[in-house]
């Protein structure tokens, strides 16, 4: 069933309040076409669905506002194909809706609503049409495929202990890496959705030590991790299946500065020490963007563009890193940046030779994955509302 919002008119649109750091996250489509997030109106005060189109020409905004204005804990997603999936509390549940525009209005298709406690969605599907969510418990995670499914919500797989984060290791959306915490640690693990959920570990850089995964590249392998294996929380990588240890670059320690990385270049098969890799870097005087590939020994920084929705951006498989920005003069831009090769004239930085660090800690290698023939997922259908967890 499809539910129209009213036409807006001049006088009603939502026009954007300036950015805050309180704005709800920005999320972009696994193919980089879509981005969504919860833009703020500036004439009621009130937050809207907003829908970004990334891969033209010019980037352009389309809002899809309701019928009253969202909850600022609501959660979007864009999917491939246009439409934006959205999740929203309502009283002791999660009800799931697909917002698409419908000439000057919304047009909403319910996918059913899951009853628990918390409810939040994992980072877009490698498919581009799927979706998924954690349900988290006091003991016990459950993963869900909220669209995609024939018969509505699917509940997928039961994890014990409480799951985090969420990262895709394959192209077919088989392989689901969770920060999951047990026992007092927090170690990343593989949930194998093509056998009935599965887990397996996948880093476990000291016994003792809290190892999660940050961020990872399907094409590669390339993994970036953050762990207090050796003695501190720092920032490392590896590579999937690779019998090397975990690495910890003295360069992206960075003393009185928060770095994260948010965007890793696709397309680099078998060549992960060459991916570039976008961090954000906050200080207490501001946000910059930092670049870094493995096979360098720094983090180069520099000012992001003004209004940068910060954290957020994607690489394009020939290097070029798109950073989106919103001003009150530039509603929805995107800021094209293309790096110099540091191997080249004009670059800075080097190889590293052996790509280990002088003084660095040894560290146990990461526990690969076990390898299994990849199935490409079914199609979607359109699911039938309502779900319970048992």
């Amino acid at each position: 069933m499809t539910v129209c919002a009213p036409q807006s008119t001049p006088e009603t649109t939502p026009r954007r309040a300036p950015m805050d750091s309180r704005r709800p996250a920005f999320t972009i489509a696994a193919d980089g076409s879509y981005a969504a997030w919860l833009a703020l109106s500036r004439a009621t005060g009130g937050w809207f669905p907003e829908r970004w189109t990334l891969d033209g020409p010019e980037p352009y905004a389309v809002p899809l506002p309701g019928t009253q204005p969202e909850e600022p804990d609501s959660e979007v997603l864009p999917l491939t194909d246009g439409r934006v999936l959205i999740r929203r509390r309502v009283a002791e549940r999660y009800a799931l809706s697909l917002l698409y525009p419908t000439g000057p209005g919304t047009g909403e298709l319910p996918l059913g609503a899951i009853e628990c406690p918390y409810l939040s969605l994992l980072p877009p599907a490698p498919d581009g049409l799927s979706a998924y969510a954690l349900v988290h418990g006091e003991r016990t995670t459950t993963l869900w495929r909220v669209y995609g499914s024939p018969a509505g919500p699917e509940l997928l797989a039961r994890v014990p202990g409480r799951c985090s984060g969420g990262a895709w290791l394959d192209r077919p959306g088989r392989l689901l890496a969770l920060d999951r915490e047990l026992d007092g640690l927090t170690k990343a693990v593989v949930v194998d959705l093509g056998r009935a959920g599965e887990t397996t570990p996948l880093l476990q850089i000291a016994e003792k030590s809290n190892d999660r995964l940050v961020l990872a590249d399907p094409d590669s392998g390339l993994l970036l991790v953050r762990s207090d294996a050796p003695g501190e929380e720092r920032l490392g990588w590896g590579v999937l299946g690779s019998a090397r240890p975990v690495r910890f670059p003295e360069c992206l320690r960075q003393p009185g500065a928060a770095v994260t990385p948010f965007a890793v270049q696709p397309g680099q098969t078998l060549t992960p020490e060459a991916c570039s890799v976008a961090f954000r870097v906050d200080r207490e005087s501001g946000t910059s963007v930092g670049v870094w590939r493995p096979a360098e020994r720094q983090l180069r920084q520099f000012p992001g563009p003004l209004g940068w929705v910060a954290g957020a951006g994607l690489w394009t498989a020939d290097g070029e890193l798109r950073l989106p920005y919103a001003t009150p003069h530039v509603p929805c831009g995107l800021a094209r940046l293309r790096l110099p090769d540091p191997e080249g004239e004009g670059g800075t930085g080097g190889p590293l030779g052996d790509l280990t660090e002088p003084g660095g800690p040894s560290a146990p290698r990461p526990v690969p994955l076990q390898q299994a023939p990849l199935r490409q997922p079914s199609q979607p259908q359109v699911p039938q509302p309502h779900a319970r967890v048992p």
